[in-house]
């Protein structure tokens, strides 16, 4: 996997990103989700370093990179700060400006990096979530069933981590196979999001990661509305067809609610979009940055 890409460490403040990078042209940042890691662009990467040079990284507190102990206001996992990490990382390598991609978890840090630096992101695009405010707002039964562990993870520290820790594996096999099957997964991606998530400090970082969500970052989703910010440059939204985002939420309604320019459409698939389609959303990005 990432065969022909350099693999690098940067630290951003005392924090250390891990990453790959590859091809040539214009920079396209690309950022995972919960629970896993760089590793589910490895089907595209490639093909997209073919016209842009492409760094995808591994968020605070996922793979391989830092993974510091939650603060009491979880304000080291909010999005701001995961986003600050991501913009430190490309200013590092050269790139002042730049596309980004981001897909679950890693969505929501490229909805904040956009709205708090709009300047640097020339074209957006997140994949299989709404806002994070709506979302919770928008909360019903079926939404609260399926996404469960929005609630469960929040819980004060350390239960959900203890609770996932006696059993990692099984708590990974039914969240990411519940709607995907294994298959998108196998046989090389598994294994490595498997030792990853065994971590505990892994475990306790994407507690935090959603704790986060839950307290600062809607804060900092009520200042934006206060203060009139929103995401400016243009915006693709993608989602699964067959998904949970589909059945709860009209996406492209909630995302002209904090962005200017939005266009977008569902997928033949579910959740994880990279994985499970990768040629259509290969489709979907070239036309988007080329355009």
């Amino acid at each position: 996997m990432f065969e022909d890409f350099k693999r690098e460490k940067l630290l951003v403040g005392d924090i250390e990103i891990n990453l790959v990078m590859g091809g040539s042209g214009p920079p396209l940042l690309l950022l995972h989700g919960f629970p896993q890691t760089h590793l589910i662009w490895r089907m595209i990467a490639p093909k997209l370093a073919q016209s842009f040079t492409v760094i995808a990284t591994d968020l605070r507190g996922y793979g391989d990179s830092s993974k510091p102990s939650g603060l009491p206001d979880h304000s080291n996992y909010s999005k701001r700060a995961m986003a600050d990490d991501q913009v430190g990382v490309m200013r590092q390598m050269g790139f002042n400006n730049f596309f980004l991609c981001g897909h679950d978890r890693g969505g929501r840090v490229a909805h904040r990096l956009a709205t708090d630096y709009p300047e640097v992101v020339e074209k957006l695009i997140v994949l299989d979530i709404a806002p994070t405010k709506a979302m919770y707002e928008g909360t019903t039964m079926a939404f609260a069933q399926a996404y469960y562990h929005w609630f469960f993870l929040i819980q004060a520290a350390p239960y959900p981590e203890t609770l996932i820790g006696g059993a990692p594996e099984a708590f990974l096999h039914h969240h990411m196979t519940r709607f995907a099957g294994l298959e998108p997964f196998m046989p090389d991606a598994w294994p490595e999001y498997v030792r990853h998530f065994s971590d505990p400090a892994t475990i306790h970082a994407t507690c935090e990661d959603y704790r986060a969500a839950a307290t600062i970052d809607l804060n900092h989703a009520a200042d934006d509305i206060r203060e009139g910010r929103k995401v400016t440059c243009p915006l693709l939204v993608l989602w699964g067809g067959h998904g949970i985002v589909e059945r709860c939420f009209i996406p492209i309604d909630e995302w002209k609610q904090v962005a200017t320019t939005v266009s977008g459409k569902a997928m033949p698939c579910g959740h994880y979009i990279p994985e499970e389609v990768p040629d259509l959303l290969l489709d979907e990005l070239m036309v988007f940055l080329r355009d």
